[in-house]
């Protein structure tokens, strides 16, 4: 499931208040087309904005890579893979309630939770579908195949992490952060409180998702706009 359109609304946001270009990608999904169609997919999609940049009237060296749930994975993911391959790396990484370790969801403990939208039976098949078997008999995965599992985080852009405290999530989001930080990494995470997943699509209106967005959103000014007052 899923489909760029359905991050319309927010991505016309970002165009009408922060005044950026955005390019929403479609990827091949799982489990038609396992790992590495996805990834493989979203880098292409990096490497064709790099080239059309300035007939897009973007300046190359302010292009951030964002993404939420399976997409804040891939857009962690493809950090990773940009920083390995060589290729220029993004200003910044902005992930939204990230689903960033295929290992959370051998932890019963979570699944006897029934976590809103995505409880960990969702996220057991998610995992198996994109890895290509079930994750109880994953040791080891690829690289860029599994963020949470990557051992060097260094070198990697300035990072934006949010989650709700009530999100299947929240734990190894949380983990991630304290890897980038303690990789040199600036890293800010965000917790919102009493928030399950996808809980700024759910109460737009809420002061907890208008706080939520007016960090993110910050974030990007710092790392993205001219004026980062804007």
């Amino acid at each position: 499931m899923g489909d760029a359109a359905m991050n319309d609304p927010q991505c016309n946001r970002y165009a009408r208040e922060l005044g950026l270009t955005v390019v929403s990608a479609n990827y091949r999904l799982a489990p038609e087309h396992p790992y590495p169609a996805a990834i493989d997919d979203c880098y292409e999609a990096w490497r064709w904005f790099l080239q059309h940049a300035e007939q897009l009237g973007v300046d190359p060296e302010r292009i951030a890579i964002a993404g939420q749930s399976a997409g804040g994975g891939l857009a962690a993911a493809l950090c990773q893979r940009t920083r390995d391959s060589g290729v220029q790396a993004p200003a910044a990484q902005l992930l939204i309630y990230p689903m960033l370790d295929d290992r959370t969801a051998l932890r019963d403990d979570l699944t006897e939770i029934e976590h809103i939208l995505w409880n960990n039976r969702n996220n057991r098949f998610g995992w198996s579908a994109y890895l290509g078997s079930d994750v109880e008999a994953i040791e080891s995965t690829p690289d860029w195949a599994v963020p949470g599992r990557c051992n060097d985080l260094s070198n990697l852009p300035p990072t934006w992490i949010g989650v709700g405290d009530k999100d299947l999530f929240l734990e190894e989001d949380e983990a991630y952060a304290i890897a980038l930080q303690a990789a040199d990494v600036e890293c800010t995470f965000v917790k919102a409180p009493s928030a399950p997943h996808a809980f700024d699509a759910l109460v737009t209106g809420a002061m907890v998702s208008r706080n939520f967005l007016e960090s993110a959103d910050d974030f990007l000014k710092r790392h993205l706009t001219a004026d980062p007052k804007l």
